[in-house]
């Protein structure tokens, strides 16, 4: 309906304009003076010519009466031509006046041609101007309808759009459905809605599973555990060497089984958001007791280190020296060199083995989550390790540094001095 309104009111305007332009093309533009006026007026002053001081103009022309002399004997107005020369340029009517057959003066008829021309052309430019002003107004008014019901909804689709994009699927698009977007932008908002049970749907599934993963983690380890001890009984009491080294394969498939679940456990609890870390102040004795732990195999010298106090979960912070040195036993089988040193508001504690590293490209990989490196070959492993630990240095406020050193891969572990974070 605005449309249709919009349409037939330019139209109309633009027939008025087209109207006028003809109207003043197919004017005539030739002057043609009343020739019934003319002779009256000529009469009229015939036959007043000896009373001229009481002549009445009698038409409705203005015109200029003279005697032969040249002297103006009546005038119906101002500013109308007084001599012959000036009438001539005007062109205005010059006609004889005649008294008992001889001429006694003239008569000047005022030409108003181009007086009309110029109200004519007034007038044209009046309903041009009017005309204009009109079209104005109503290409305002439309332009108003098109910003409000057209270009203002694809703008918010628009940011609609981009917030879906951002995942944010929690604000609903509301909009007129009178509009041209009104449709549109309702199957959007069922897009959104729809997209918004999908998401809440997959993140239950996928809590789900992570729950299944980690009760199934948990339930595992305690058969392990008895295996473990079963075997650990067993070399004990075996006879011969033969049975005492199949028994310590055994041993060791256990705890490869045993780290493994651990690691699976502790970052399905991660994900989940259910992994408690809880840091304190440890004495720096403390650390050279779990990093001796953590060398069961013994192939690390361990340093003393400083009396300070370290900001650091003990139970987390062994499970990273855990990973640390059963990486190096499984992938590099090498001695271990270890060092300690403060760097700055850090003490860090460097482990390096001997095994020639890895390439500078999958370095910065090693710390993410199923990542491995080229070289570890047939070796059993997740790749969870050198991820949890690294999860476990950032809650601690510390860091885990992975790179290549002299003679192998070194690690190390930026331990908080308390008191400086």
């Amino acid at each position: 309906m605005r449309k249709r309104f919009f349409f037939v009111s330019l139209f109309l305007v633009f027939a008025a304009e087209l109207a006028a332009l003809l109207l003043f093309a197919t004017q005539d533009t030739e002057w043609v003076q009343d020739t019934v006026a003319v002779n009256e007026a000529v009469q009229s002053v015939q036959a007043d010519w000896d009373t001229m001081e009481s002549h009445v103009n009698r038409t409705g022309l203005d015109y200029v009466v003279l005697d032969t002399d040249g002297t103006v004997l009546f005038r119906t107005r101002d500013g109308l031509s007084e001599t012959i020369n000036r009438a001539v340029s005007h062109r205005d009517t010059i006609l004889d006046l005649k008294a008992s057959g001889v001429v006694v003066g003239k008569i000047i008829l005022y030409n108003d041609s181009t007086q009309a021309a110029q109200s004519g052309k007034q007038a044209v430019v009046a309903v041009f101007a009017a005309a204009l002003f009109i079209q104005c107004i109503v290409c305002a008014g439309y332009f108003l309808y098109l910003e409000c019901t057209v270009i203002r909804p694809f703008h918010k689709l628009r940011r609609f759009a981009g917030r879906i994009a951002e995942g944010n699927l929690d604000i609903p698009l509301v909009m007129d459905r009178q509009n041209l977007f009104g449709a549109f932008t309702e199957s959007f908002d069922i897009m959104r809605s729809e997209l918004k049970k999908a998401r809440i749907a997959e993140a239950e599934a996928n809590a789900s599973k992570k729950e299944l993963v980690a009760k199934l983690s948990h339930d595992i380890k305690t058969p392990v555990a008895s295996i473990k001890a079963a075997s650990e009984v067993g070399a004990a009491l075996a006879d011969n060497e033969k049975t005492r080294e199949n028994y310590r394969q055994i041993i060791h498939k256990a705890d490869q089984i045993n780290t493994l679940v651990s690691n699976l456990f502790t970052a399905t609890l991660e994900e989940l958001g259910q992994l408690p870390i809880a840091p304190v102040d440890i004495e720096g004795r403390e650390v050279e007791e779990l990093l001796r732990n953590a060398d069961y195999l013994h192939r690390a010298v361990i340093p003393e280190l400083p009396d300070c106090l370290l900001y650091a979960d003990r139970l987390r912070l062994q499970q990273v020296f855990d990973n640390i040195f059963a990486n190096s036993y499984k992938y590099a089988n090498t001695g271990i060199e270890t060092a300690i040193q403060r760097e700055g508001n850090y003490l860090a504690v460097s482990i390096e083995d001997y095994g020639g590293g890895v390439s500078r490209e999958e370095l910065p990989l090693l710390k993410e989550k199923y990542k491995r490196g080229s070289r570890t070959g047939q070796v059993e492993g997740a790749g969870l390790g050198l991820y949890i630990s690294d999860y476990f240095m950032k809650e601690m406020k510390g860091e885990l540094v992975v790179e290549n050193g002299q003679n192998g891969l070194r690690v190390t572990v930026r331990l908080a001095i308390s008191g400086t974070i």
